[in-house]
């Protein structure tokens, strides 16, 4: 197998996470021009929630630097250690999956249940890629 193949999923990491930046930044810019926001009354963070209400894509936003920092990680543990196998390679993918379901549900109708549902089968998923490369360090 291709070990170049493991960093697919982290470029559509990327690609997911610069895509929900741009929608936060519409969805901003959006509200501001819409309520007449003075930029200086949203300069730290409290005051940004306090007068910007539509916090959905912000909040996913900061999402894709909680859990996916492990992923990026164990990806190139994955290629440093020659581990990428097919099986690495399907539970990169596999999470990848999950965190765009979690994505578009949090930046569309935002049902929690969803969003939990998607969130805990990308947790299991990572701790299941962690487990395949732990053992992998361990041969």
């Amino acid at each position: 197998m291709e070990p170049r193949l493991i960093f697919w999923p982290a470029v559509v990491m990327a690609a997911l996470t610069l895509a929900v930046a741009l929608r936060m930044f519409r969805v901003r810019i959006a509200q501001i021009r819409r309520e007449h926001i003075r930029l200086q009354s949203i300069a730290t963070s409290r005051a940004s929630a306090d007068k910007l209400t539509d916090s959905a894509s912000a909040d996913n936003f900061r999402n894709l630097f909680e859990l996916p920092v492990l992923f990026y990680l164990a990806l190139c543990i994955a290629f440093l250690t020659a581990q990428v196998s097919m099986l690495v390679l399907a539970l990169a993918w596999a999470f990848v999956a999950t965190r765009l379901v979690h994505s578009a549900i949090h930046c569309s109708y935002n049902r929690v249940i969803h969003r939990f549902y998607a969130y805990i089968t990308g947790y299991f998923v990572l701790c299941a890629l962690w487990a395949v490369l732990t053992f992998g360090l361990l041969r």
